[in-house]
């Protein structure tokens, strides 16, 4: 009898990512058809068969799907034949078998697709100046500088203005006949 390994999946409008955790997989098995069907088998470093046999939600594009080995993962990056969202993984309805969760690592809702979340290029952050728990002591001190010199430069100059008024206020005493 064959074991289902630990699936995980995520999805864009155009691809679906299937993770499929077994360290140390021998004799990987790969199958997938355009109608959506999928088809893993593979021994485990206990040299127990696992297997996964999906029967995906729609259509996919085999020809653009890839697929990755790796020591502890089987990633399988599915092109989806249409490029829309899938309200689930699987064809069938009802509650998804247990060995599969959502790979929240790589989820993305539909609503941030266009926003590209998670997709910052080669943006270098380290020459950004973005601050710290440090920086907000600083800062602190500045706008009180700030604030006392704003009310010395206001004190000064309501004392200029009344400087002002006064000899213009006798300009205009003696100028009365």
């Amino acid at each position: 009898m064959s074991r289902h390994p630990s699936t995980k999946w995520a999805q864009r409008s155009n691809k679906v990512f299937l993770t499929i955790e077994l360290p140390d997989a021998k004799d990987v098995k790969l199958n997938l058809k355009p109608e959506g069907h999928f088809n893993f088998s593979a021994k485990g470093a206990d040299d127990l068969p696992y297997e996964l046999d999906l029967e995906l939600f729609d259509a996919v594009n085999v020809e653009e799907s890839k697929a990755a080995v790796a020591p502890r993962t089987i990633c399988y990056l599915i092109k989806k034949a249409e490029s829309k969202w899938w309200p689930r993984l699987m064809k069938k309805e009802g509650k998804p078998p247990v060995f599969l969760k959502v790979d929240w690592d790589k989820w993305q809702d539909e609503d941030d697709e266009d926003v590209g979340f998670n997709d910052f290029g080669d943006m270098d952050f380290s020459k950004l100046d973005m601050g710290g728990a440090d920086d907000d002591i600083e800062d602190d001190d500045e706008d009180d500088v700030i604030e006392s010199t704003n009310k010395d430069e206001e004190g000064s100059k309501a004392e200029e203005s009344k400087g002002e008024e006064a000899p213009a206020a006798a300009a205009a005493e003696e100028a009365k006949p």
